[in-house]
């Protein structure tokens, strides 16, 4: 095979990673406390001096930290976090960390999520409410009472998800070290009543996503004309 195919596959391995990234944040542009993510490229070098060629690499996954805008819905059990921080969930893969406060209550009182995995409090611990007492309400810190009475706060915790980050449900993660909660931080706390939305641009997406396909079918009909001149060439040669 012709060096300039192997450099051509390697480009569209990556250019279908970029269609497959940009497709899934298009997908989640509607999703609660969605992480937009993008792909970037290195060039891998082979060879030295006039020997050498340029490959493109894996790519290493990279995620939009940048919050989204926050919606104001006014149920009391939906919550959007303020700052750097997130939410902690228990799974049965072990704690998620996530940006959708869409939570609701058990007949227990227990605090959990649309998918019913429970909300953590700053220990780590499920938290209980009172399902007999009064409307709940929550501080800018976090702090849950009812009828006046302190009964728990919200679980703040500090995460970054890096290259190797490992998605978890529509919008969660799942962090490869314990992460610390956040307490005591006037940059840090939650607003009752509001959930953040996702952080991706649709619009801008949509135009990336455009972009790439286009490169992905000129690079395929690069290679298939560099295919077509190899084979005349070998059928001249052999005539």
């Amino acid at each position: 095979m012709q060096t300039g195919l192997y450099v051509a596959l390697s480009s569209q391995m990556a250019l279908e990673r970029r269609l497959t990234t940009i497709a899934d944040n298009v997908a989640n542009a509607g999703t609660v406390g969605f992480r937009a993510a993008g792909v970037t490229f290195d060039d891998v070098m082979t060879g030295i001096g006039e020997d050498s060629i340029s490959f493109v690499s894996a790519g290493d996954t990279r995620f939009n930290t940048q919050s989204g805008a926050l919606e104001e819905t006014g149920s009391p059990l939906d919550f959007a976090v303020q700052g750097d921080a997130w939410f902690a969930v228990e799974t049965p893969a072990g704690p998620m960390m996530t940006r959708d406060g869409r939570f609701t209550m058990l007949n227990n009182g227990e605090l959990v999520t649309l998918e019913g995995h429970p909300v953590l409090d700053p220990g780590g611990a499920p938290l209980i409410l009172n399902p007999q007492g009064g409307p709940i309400e929550a501080g800018a810190d976090g702090i849950l009472r009812q009828d006046g009475q302190l009964i728990g706060a919200i679980g703040l915790f500090a995460f970054e998800p890096g290259p190797d980050a490992q998605r978890y449900g529509n919008s969660g993660f799942l962090p490869n070290i314990q992460p610390e909660p956040l307490v005591d931080r006037p940059d840090i706390g939650v607003a009752q009543g509001f959930l953040e939305n996702s952080n991706v641009n649709a619009m801008h997406e949509m135009m990336r996503l455009i972009e790439v396909q286009r490169a992905f079918e000129k690079v395929s009909s690069l290679m298939s004309d560099s295919d077509k001149t190899l084979r005349e060439a070998i059928r001249s040669m052999g005539s």
